[in-house]
């Protein structure tokens, strides 16, 4: 459970960093803000993986960058569905796309599953010379 309100809290960074940086994206309130960020969680969490399945061979032949397309879509339909959370054109969800995955990988690299702060250290064992 802690981690799952860890999760909910990197994407609303992440969808709050965007809606700054982005011109087209804005956020009128902080409910509307909040519905955004479950939203677009739940949305990632179920709907994400099925429209990446179906947009494979996009995926492929554009080395991956169908995925940017594949989140702004959901970004769009979030900012449809809430009032209050205004995409403006499909530019702008691509940028805010870009920045929330980015901004939630980073964020997310930091933070394990339990909720703790990780730093993974990789040593080299010793070399043992005869």
């Amino acid at each position: 459970m802690r981690g799952l309100l860890i999760r909910f809290t990197v994407t609303g960074i992440a969808v709050f960093l965007a809606s700054q940086i982005v011109p087209g994206i804005t956020v009128e309130t902080v409910s509307a803000g909040v519905a955004a960020v479950i939203l677009l969680a739940f949305l990632n969490a179920i709907v994400r993986p099925v429209l990446y399945l179906f947009t494979l061979p996009f995926i492929i032949l554009s080395l991956g960058l169908f995925m940017v397309v594949v989140n702004a879509l959901l970004l769009h339909v979030v900012a449809w569905l809430v009032k209050g959370f205004v995409v403006e054109g499909f530019w702008p969800s691509v940028w805010g796309a870009l920045i929330i995955s980015v901004t939630s990988t980073i964020l997310t690299l930091w933070v394990s599953e339990q909720g703790q702060v990780e730093m993974v250290i990789h040593r080299k064992p010793p070399r043992i010379i005869n």
